[in-house]
This record gives structure tokens, C-alpha cells and sequence, in this order.
């Protein structure tokens, strides 16, 4: 399967915002974007987005970049959500955090997405019981997610158990002593702190 493998930090840069995708580090003085937030490249300065297409087009791949989704797996979500009763861009958003790498994140086991995506690849995670290796798997209200029993005694998870719960969403729910957590509903838009303008990647796959 086909994956990003250059410099996350670039795509900081790139959309002129932290997208917060190396987990800690972001948070430091150390943070890429904090050193240097121009686009990168030669002419990353003279770089002007004016134009009613290429905000769209920003705000898509910002989106994107944020929740580690390919252009292939971003339009079918699209076409999911426009499918689905509702508003499409609040549907979009919700499909993108019930991805249970996203899930994993948000239960604080991993410090980003990425790291989360590593953690459901080699089979650290349950749901409902059964072994989900799958990142994009799409959880559902009531699902328990849970750290598998046979690597809880992992150092890495040792460490998690330390962890007081956090600010986690309202949707979500996780005890970190069981490295355990449930799905409690559907995300609604307002219970999702992403900085993202979701009307304006409607309009870029309305043209």
C-alpha cells in the first residue's frame, strides 16, 4: 500500500500551520514549523494562495495531512459522507475521527497519529476482542477498543498506565489502568477540535 515517507515537518510548513504530526516534538522549541514557517522550497516565499481554488485545495490537503489519509481513501470518504443523512462536511469529519488509528490517538496511547498507525499496524489493538491490524477501520458507537492483553505488560503501555485521562473528547472514553476505552457515540462537529474548514472541501469536490 502506497505511503507518505518524506519529512513530515515539510507538510507543516507546507500548509502554513502545526498539524502536529510528530507528537511531542511539535510542542517544543525544536518544532520545525516554530524555526522556519515558510513553505518549503526554493521559492516557498514568493508562494501566493489567492485564488478561490487553491484555498480549497489547501484546505483539503491540510485535512488530509492532518489525519494521515491518501487522496484515494480521502475521496471515498467524501463519497461516504455524501451518501450518509446529514450535513456532508460534518460527516466527513466524524468518519475521519471514528478511524481507529484516530481513536487510538485520542485515547492518548500514542503521542500522534502517526505513532497510532504503528500501533494498530502490528497488532496492539482490539476491538470489541477481535485483532484489528487496519488503521482506516471504521469504529461504531458502543465498540470497545483496547489494548491487547498479551502486550500490556509492554513498557511502552506500562507508561500509558501512568497517564492521568486527559481532555478527552466528550465522545470518547478510556481508562488508562485498563488501557481500555469505548466509543460512546456518533462525534458531532462541535465535539471535534480540528481546525479545519470542511465547507470549503465540499466546494473543491463540487466543481
Amino acid at each position: 500500500m502506497a505511503k507518505y515517507t518524506l519529512s513530515d515537518c515539510r507538510l507543516c510548513r507546507r500548509e502554513g500551520a502545526k498539524l502536529f504530526l510528530k507528537g511531542d516534538k511539535c510542542y517544543t522549541p525544536k518544532c520545525a514549523f516554530t524555526k522556519r514557517p515558510t513553505p518549503p522550497g526554493q521559492h516557498g516565499l514568493g508562494r501566493k494562495k489567492t485564488s478561490e481554488y487553491g484555498l480549497q485545495l489547501r484546505e483539503k490537503q491540510k485535512t488530509k495531512r492532518i489525519y494521515g489519509v491518501l487522496e484515494k481513501q480521502f475521496r471515498l470518504i467524501y463519497q461516504k459522507a455524501d451518501r450518509k443523512k446529514g450535513i456532508t462536511g460534518e460527516n466527513i469529519m466524524a468518519l475521519l475521527e471514528m478511524r481507529l488509528d484516530n481513536v487510538v490517538y485520542r485515547m492518548g496511547i500514542s503521542a500522534s497519529r502517526t505513532e497510532a498507525r504503528q500501533i494498530v499496524n502490528h497488532a496492539h489493538i482490539t476491538v470489541n476482542g477481535k485483532n484489528i491490524n487496519i488503521p482506516s477501520y471504521t469504529v461504531k458507537a458502543g465498540d470497545i477498543i483496547a489494548v491487547k492483553e498479551n502486550k500490556k505488560d509492554n513498557a511502552y503501555f506500562k507508561e500509558v498506565k501512568q497517564l492521568k485521562k486527559g481532555n478527552l473528547p466528550k465522545w470518547l472514553d478510556f481508562d488508562p489502568e485498563k488501557l481500555q476505552g469505548k466509543i460512546i457515540s456518533v462525534p458531532k462537529r462541535e465535539e471535534i477540535d480540528t481546525q479545519v474548514n470542511e465547507q470549503l472541501i465540499i466546494e473543491l469536490y463540487s466543481r
